[in-house]
């Protein structure tokens, strides 16, 4: 006879099927709930309060001033509305391009879709925009989610790009990103907020400190700009961005970015209301000291697993990795009930674990049935929903789970 821990929790957390398309994302991110414009794609699913005026037309779409958007008298950090704090941060140059107002157009006539967009970066923006402050780079860069991702962590595409910043895998390996059968690291918001600034610092570095062309090698890949800018050296032609010969992806993809930058310096010339979002941290990390069952740790801090699992993506199994990261990021109000819980469990109460002794002629299913696990969220894989079977031979049909792959 054997012993096995058998877990009360659940094996995986299921692949999201997003086929469809946030606005023009270069990725193809498909959510069901969407229309492909010819101009852009449309995004996908929450809430926020993004309002239009319909009676007024979108104006003409002149090239504006973003510092007149600060706030006088007070430090970013010190703003009240986060939103403030992006657009005293802007950098880049607004220039008059028709592809630019193409894509203002887009956003200023489909204010559901940036409604959803926002109410999913309400969980994110502040962190992203706080460590692209703390690097000094233009705040610009904060709103990419938007064309990656539409700010949804589970988005991925036919390229295998994950997460808000949308990591194909040899990139995300290249900028530290672990991807195993535990934790994928391209969907982790702090890590890959991380490498996604780290790649973008690289191409500014290696592109003669020119912002643009960082930017459209972040959707082409830092070769294609540079074939680009040598043909162009070659035929004694300029090497800016607007100059290049890039894919039409990546030429509509930099204008989309400039284009929500616009929107966000002047929105009320668009007929466009952003609600607030407070300039304040949504989540704070919580060390676990060790592997720790997911919903277990729901339940210590008082959430849901569901709202846990968005605000750590990365972890895509009913645990976090044995390994690490041993973290977790949780609303911040949830911190102290979090650590108190963590630091009274027993090692089994951690993994939610219950032992027992296998008999002759059990299986998965007889042991299910007979130990009622608990339920978990839709789209969870369940171990006795896989083909049942005798144990035999040494098989370990769910031990997997707790050898960790």
């Amino acid at each position: 006879m054997a012993t096995l821990a058998l877990l009360s929790a659940c094996a995986s957390v299921a692949t999201h099927d997003e086929s469809s398309g946030g606005f023009g994302e270069p990725v193809g991110v498909v959510l069901p709930d969407e229309s492909t414009p010819d101009v852009a794609d449309a995004g996908s699913a929450r809430s926020s309060d993004v309002t239009a005026d319909s009676s007024t037309a979108a104006p003409p779409l002149p090239v504006t001033d973003a510092a007149a958007a600060t706030v006088a008298g007070l430090t970013p950090e010190q703003y009240p509305d986060l939103f403030d704090r992006i657009r005293s941060g802007f950098q880049l140059p607004d220039v008059d391009k028709r592809a630019i107002d193409q894509q203002l157009g887009y956003y200023a006539n489909n204010p559901a879709y940036l409604e959803r967009v926002f109410g999913r970066a309400e969980l994110y923006l502040h962190h992203i925009v706080q460590e692209t402050e703390a690097r000094g780079m233009p705040m610009e860069l904060a709103l990419l989610p938007v064309v990656e991702s539409a700010f949804e962590p589970y988005a991925m595409s036919g390229a295998r790009a994950y997460g808000l910043w949308q990591f194909i895998p040899g990139t995300g390996k290249r900028f530290g990103l672990d991807q195993n059968w535990w934790y994928e690291g391209r969907r982790d918001v702090v890590a890959s907020t991380r490498a996604a600034l780290d790649y973008l610092q690289y191409m500014h570095d290696e592109f003669f400190d020119d912002w643009l062309l960082a930017i459209a090698g972040y959707n082409c890949g830092e070769y294609c700009v540079q074939r680009a800018v040598k043909a162009n050296r070659a035929a004694g032609l300029p090497v800016d961005f607007w100059s290049l010969k890039l894919p039409a992806e990546t030429r509509a993809y930099v204008p989309k970015l400039l284009a929500m930058a616009r929107l966000m310096a002047n929105p009320e010339q668009f007929g466009i209301a952003f609600s607030s979002i407070p300039n304040e941290a949504y989540f704070a990390r919580v060390d676990t000291g060790g592997q720790v069952d997911i919903k277990v740790a729901a339940e210590l801090a008082g959430i849901t697993p569901e709202e846990l699992y968005e605000l750590n993506p990365g972890f895509h199994r009913w645990a976090t990795p044995p390994a690490g990261p041993h973290y977790l990021l949780v609303p911040r109000d949830t911190v102290d009930a979090l650590r108190e819980g963590l630091a009274q469990l027993t090692p089994d109460e951690r993994l939610g674990v219950v032992r027992h002794t296998v008999k002759a002629g059990e299986s998965v299913a007889s042991l299910a049935a007979q130990y009622k696990p608990r339920d978990c969220p839709a789209g969870f894989e369940q171990p006795w929903q896989r083909p049942a079977g005798r144990w035999h031979g040494g098989a370990r049909p769910i031990g997997r789970r707790v050898a960790g792959g």
